[in-house]
């Protein structure tokens, strides 16, 4: 177990492309739109450093996959929700100290706006 008073180690993957149906809008519900995700886990990775063995880590792959399962599957009306729905994916599937996620709804639909992302962080931390 790492000290607390270090830095974590951590295995990012950012800029995950999905395509969803997640808003409050009807038209959101019904067309869908393109969503971009950043995960963060931390987790002590010294053993896998030392032994360069996939087995001893997290495979990338299979975080990916639990990402695209929560974001391509059941609807969710705010990015809060979804946010947390892939953080609690991860703590529950795998064997990691904290998840932070970072949703991006690119272009929301906003009348009258220009706006790049509307984006939703959060960081949980396994109890």
């Amino acid at each position: 177990m790492a000290d607390r008073s270090t830095p974590p180690d951590s295995i990012i993957l950012e800029g995950m492309r999905f395509y969803g149906f997640h808003g409050v809008n009807p038209e959101e519900k019904a067309l869908g739109q393109p969503y971009l995700v950043d995960l963060t886990v931390e987790l002590d990775l010294s053993g896998p450093g030392r032994t360069d063995r996939l087995e001893d880590t997290v495979n990338y792959t299979d975080l990916y996959r639990a990402v695209r399962g929560v974001l391509e599957g059941e609807s969710k009306n705010l990015l809060e929700a979804a946010a947390q729905a892939i953080a609690d994916r991860i703590l529950e599937g795998f064997p990691v100290e904290a998840v932070r996620v970072r949703v991006n709804k690119p272009q929301p639909p906003i009348r009258a706006s220009v706006i790049e992302n509307a984006s939703v962080e959060i960081y949980r931390r396994r109890e």
